[in-house]
């Protein structure tokens, strides 16, 4: 399978174009829904794993306890990653360091609220 390599600057149009979702994902450990931004993310940008990443995490105490989760990734400039997850009151919650990731943006947030993974602009 070839992976195309999409610049930073269209996954962000694409992005900005999910304003809401008619169509919602299940993941595979069934642990939240996600919108169809979620989706175009993560089969465009190839990250699958980050939305992983967040089911990973979904069963602790800390993340149980809140109605509302706002998880960043941030990539280095050496291409090690860190991603935060918050009250969104930034509050930490988790942190996860990343040895390598070839995520094409800098940053990105992702809202967890009603057992739903969704992006800030279709919140």
């Amino acid at each position: 399978m070839v992976r195309t390599k999409v610049s930073s600057e269209q996954l962000r149009a694409g992005l900005a174009a999910h304003t809401g979702t008619e169509r919602w994902f299940r993941h595979w450990t069934r642990r939240f829904l996600y919108t169809e931004g979620i989706d175009y993310l993560a089969e465009t940008a190839h990250a699958h794993w980050l939305i992983d990443l967040v089911a990973s995490w979904c069963s602790d105490p800390r993340i149980l306890a809140q109605e509302f989760v706002a998880w960043k990734l941030t990539v280095h400039a050496n291409r090690s990653a860190t991603a935060v997850a918050t009250d969104g009151n930034d509050h930490e919650l988790i942190r996860q360091d990343i040895g390598w990731t070839d995520f094409p943006l800098d940053e990105i947030t992702l809202y967890l609220t009603d057992d739903t993974l969704l992006l800030p602009s279709e919140y």
